[in-house]
């Protein structure tokens, strides 16, 4: 081959893999041919995250020119960054989408990872508590006064005829398992998907108040901004549809999910494997939708509809710009 086609190839060869490994914004960057992408979880590693590790273990991601790594440091605010275009992605649910969109922040949910709102009142079967009315007067104890779990606790008041006033709230982090088994709180609110399911494990009997029961919400999701869609939509379409991928391993082989957790959750050879395979089990029951992560239009007017009730959103939002389920074709 003559030697000026040997250059005119090799020049292309290196052009198509620059366009391949083009990395967009902010966080996204090389990493040989790959786009680094650090996507905060918003909780320490645990096996309900385990659609996100089996598509990395199985190199869906490296096949779609994607390097992740793992953010799960609590303080770290994704909506914010993504927000900024300082990340590309984080996991985040419907009402934090909604709150940041009001206050101008240009974030979209382009991916559903649970069809249901996971989070739940939990009460010790002797304290009498069933439903949310019984919630009246009671000490309640929750991660914060924010997030999924405050947003799921006022939709559950709010059924129940209460208001904030009618009971006690205690910020009290992630430790609803050792207050509620101590009687520190009268009840705590946490994910159906894990706390219950750890309490009965230590003999406790617990009445659950799933939200789910009561009122449809948008939940835990995958999250963009704006200027990713814009400028590098195959970005957004390749993160989303290698994510996909793992949930859908996930719900074909539970067993073979776990297995592949115990290399991204430290804790996981030494836990307790029955229950923790309840934990995913449970969870797995939440990601079924046809398709896979499909946003429903419904569950985003009932989110609105209670922020506005709270009074955490002063008008309505234009639903369509805040959500998209263009990239899970």
């Amino acid at each position: 081959m003559k030697r000026w086609m040997i250059a005119t190839l090799c020049l292309l060869a290196l052009s198509l893999a620059a366009c391949a490994g083009a990395s967009g914004d902010g966080d996204a960057s090389q990493s040989g041919d790959l786009v680094k992408i650090r996507l905060p979880m918003g909780y320490i590693p645990n096996i309900q995250q385990a659609p996100f590790y089996v598509a990395d273990e199985k190199g869906y991601y490296a096949e779609a020119g994607i390097e992740i790594e793992y953010d799960y440091s609590t303080e770290t605010d994704g909506v914010q960054l993504v927000g900024a275009n300082e990340l590309q992605f984080s996991i985040a649910s419907g009402e934090q989408v909604l709150l940041a969109r009001a206050q101008g922040i240009p974030v979209v949910y382009v991916m559903a990872w649970y069809q249901g709102f996971p989070t739940a009142v939990v009460a010790k079967a002797e304290s009498g508590i069933q439903t949310p009315a019984d919630l009246e007067g009671r000490r309640i104890g929750l991660p914060g006064l924010f997030g999924a779990s405050y947003v799921g606790l006022q939709a559950l008041l709010s059924v129940g005829g209460l208001a904030e006033e009618d009971v006690i709230l205690d910020s009290i982090g992630f430790n609803q398992v050792e207050a509620l088994a101590a009687d520190q709180e009268e009840a705590v609110v946490g994910y159906i998907t894990n706390e219950p399911i750890q309490l009965r494990a230590l003999g406790y009997e617990v009445n659950v108040i799933a939200v789910d029961d009561y009122v449809e919400l948008a939940s835990n999701g995958l999250i963009t901004n704006e200027t990713t869609i814009a400028e590098n939509p195959d970005l957004v379409s390749r993160m989303v549809q290698a994510t996909l991928r793992g949930i859908a391993d996930t719900i074909a082989d539970p067993e073979g999910a776990y297995e592949i957790s115990k290399k991204y959750v430290e804790t996981l050879a030494e836990a307790n494997q029955q229950v923790q395979m309840e934990v995913l089990v449970q969870s797995i029951a939440y990601y079924h939708a046809d398709p896979l992560g499909y946003a429903d239009p419904e569950a985003w007017a009932n989110t609105q509809q209670v922020l506005l009730d709270m009074g955490s959103l002063a008008e309505p939002l234009d639903l369509e710009t805040a959500y998209t389920n263009e990239f899970i074709q």
